[in-house]
């Protein structure tokens, strides 16, 4: 096994030899889980058998909890520890660090991803079956939940490469995320050139078509495109500190 899914598996472990994997679980169905059928009338109000409402809800909780939880303690926690020191001094490239921890959170976040399956089937199969599934719109939104949550953790990461404390990591990615979110409601009030530069990293603008079962290219390649910047940046940090 090469040291990159080395260390990946031991940070996907690491989750759940503590509780944290478990509280943020709980927790994500239980708020999600609340806004999907009660908040606003719910599910139950729209009239419609759809869980699209579902595809505009999660990203938003991922952003204020899930995503700043799981990763600020990748790097800042090493830093702290003295442990990244000693990591780095390992027969390991930098990059196999970086994408170890990287693949070791998205991977937590792919649990709870797959977790909120039980929605659709719980509508459309068993125990209510509402009707036929329109997969489209589903896949779709998954596509557009797991792009976000690729981008969101690499994000994280970045952050959590550039402090030591893993409140500042976390303070930070939930700052970031907000902002980045809430640019396309500031994009359309300031409309003009200003608004469409905001618009075009906004999102929850990029997320809109995916939760309609719209799946644009273009906004597959932002959400890649940010991924991988953020992953070679949170690179370079840990090679600069290397070399300080």
């Amino acid at each position: 096994m090469s040291p990159m899914l080395i260390i990946a598996k031991r940070e996907f472990r690491s989750y759940f030899d503590s509780p944290l994997a478990y509280v943020v679980i709980c927790l994500s169905f239980l708020v999600l889980g609340a806004f999907f059928f009660l908040v606003g009338g719910g599910f139950w109000q729209i009239d419609r058998a759809t869980v699209s409402r579902m595809f505009e809800l999660a990203p938003l909780g991922m952003a204020f909890l899930v995503v700043p939880v799981i990763t600020m303690r990748l790097i800042a926690e090493e830093k702290r520890s003295g442990t990244l020191e000693m990591l780095i001094t390992l027969p390991v490239k930098d990059s196999d660090v970086i994408l170890g921890k990287y693949l070791g959170a998205l991977g937590m976040l792919m649990v709870l991803v797959l977790a909120t399956a039980v929605y659709p089937l719980a509508m459309f199969w068993k125990p209510w079956n509402l009707g036929p599934l329109d997969s489209g719109p589903v896949l779709a939104g998954y596509l557009g939940l797991t792009l976000f949550c690729a981008t969101a953790a690499a994000i994280g990461l970045l952050l959590s490469s550039l402090t030591e404390s893993q409140s500042i990591a976390f303070f930070l990615t939930v700052f970031t995320l907000i902002v980045l979110w809430f640019t396309g409601s500031l994009a359309r009030w300031v409309g003009g050139t200003a608004g469409n530069v905001l618009n075009f990293v906004a999102f929850d603008s990029r997320l809109s078509g995916f939760s309609r079962g719209l799946i644009d290219s273009r906004d597959v390649v932002f959400f890649l495109s940010v991924t991988m910047t953020c992953l070679v940046i949170s690179f370079r940090a840990l090679e600069r500190r290397k070399w300080a």
